[in-house]
């Protein structure tokens, strides 16, 4: 059964990946809505780049399980959406006209985040991971659905200061659980700053 979609949500989780899956796993689409499904059953926020592909699977699992969407758009506005970009509206409860074409919208969503996942991904994947990384944002890698998601940990263990803080797992539950427990332990920590 679906949960209410009124109880206050914690954490603004992005799902970043491919808008095309044709390089991705075969059962890409189910892996990205069970990872909005437990986005939602965790009673967490799903925040994407309100596209097609992979943000738009995990949005409609969220939906399924009752979780609470909001959409970053590249458009400035509900028509350009539409017309311009042919991106889709109907799973998001909020949507965000950011008028900042992809590599714009991408920065103000992820910088929006308390954490990102990484699913499949071509190079907007990989500016999202980056984007991130800079931020300091908890991340986590679903391995083993193809495309950036499994090049980042070489990327990462090469040329990346907070590799051994990025998470990576197979299982899409597992992944998101081990997420918001990172997302909570840093709230911890900004928590005993306050205090001193």
């Amino acid at each position: 059964m679906a949960k209410n979609r009124d109880i206050l949500v914690k954490y603004n989780i992005v799902v970043s990946g491919a808008a095309q899956v044709g390089h991705c796993c075969e059962k890409i689409e189910e892996i990205s809505k069970e990872v909005g499904r437990e986005i939602a059953r965790q009673d967490h926020t799903l925040v994407t780049g309100a596209t097609t592909g992979v943000p738009y699977f995990s949005a409609m699992g969220c939906r399924e399980a009752g979780g609470f969407n909001i959409g970053f758009s590249p458009a400035a506005t509900e028509k350009e959406h539409l017309k311009a970009y042919k991106l889709p509206l109907d799973p998001f409860d909020i949507m965000i006209y950011t008028g900042s074409d992809y590599a714009g919208r991408d920065v103000v969503m992820t910088k929006s985040a308390d954490g990102v996942i990484i699913i499949c991904g071509r190079m907007g994947t990989l500016h999202e991971f980056t984007t991130a990384v800079e931020t300091k944002k908890p991340i986590a890698v679903l391995e083993g659905t193809g495309g950036m998601a499994d090049k980042i940990r070489g990327i990462a263990e090469d040329y990346c200061k907070v590799a051994k803080k990025i998470i990576y797992d197979r299982d899409p539950k597992q992944l998101v659980r081990k997420l918001i427990k990172e997302i909570e332990s840093q709230k911890d920590d900004n928590l005993k700053i306050l205090e001193k």
